[in-house]
């Protein structure tokens, strides 16, 4: 990991980033992680960059290490309803806020920034180079990949389990066959375009 040294020096640094941009089911998922410098956390990575048995190890070592944690989100309506960016800052603000401990500093993966009160920082690729932001990246994909492997229970047929609501060839062809169900985003293509077909075929 190439270590960012960040503008912030002292303990209360939390980590910040979000899982489920891109897919076209779900909602967002972001994490919050401020971590104890006196109970380190071996192996921290991008979470993309680990298997998902280490992902599960490395997030219950988190939950237990960390001297506060916390995992929002914004809902599949939200993301339609404000768009994927603003839906995504919303639920950062979310993570933050539910933090037993204040944070003093804020280091967020990306190159923005939500509307808050923290002083903060926006680190590109920081998922990879900032050890709170990888842990944030940890949880919440441990958390939104659980939710997604449920949701194939909940609404079969649509491979949920295997490629987390992202938009592989399987998926698209599955919405096409099924149509899309209640935790598909309708404002992300190719669902919008779907449902305006039958809403025509309707009419």
């Amino acid at each position: 990991m190439s270590v960012v040294q960040l503008r912030y020096r002292g303990e209360l640094l939390a980590g910040v980033d979000e899982v489920g941009r891109g897919p076209l089911a779900g909602d967002v998922v972001t994490a919050a992680v401020i971590l104890d410098p006196r109970k380190p956390v071996a192996g921290l990575a991008d979470s993309k960059k680990l298997s998902a048995t280490r992902r599960n190890q490395l997030a219950e070592e988190i939950r237990e290490k960390a001297l506060s944690w916390h995992i929002a989100r914004a809902s599949v309506d939200e993301i339609d309803q404000y768009n994927i960016l603003r839906a995504t800052m919303m639920a950062m603000v979310r993570a933050v806020d539910g933090l037993t401990l204040k944070p003093e500093y804020v280091a967020v993966d990306g190159n923005r920034l939500p509307d808050w009160g923290y002083a903060a920082e926006a680190v590109v690729g920081g998922d990879d180079r900032v050890p709170a932001i990888s842990a944030a990246s940890i949880l919440a994909k441990v958390c939104r990949d659980a939710e997604m492997c449920l949701a194939e229970q909940v609404f079969p047929g649509y491979g949920f389990a295997s490629h987390k609501g992202y938009g592989t060839r399987a998926h698209r062809e599955a919405i096409a066959l099924l149509g899309p169900c209640l935790i598909h985003r309708k404002s992300f293509e190719p669902v919008k375009s779907l449902l305006s077909a039958r809403q025509g075929v309707l009419t």
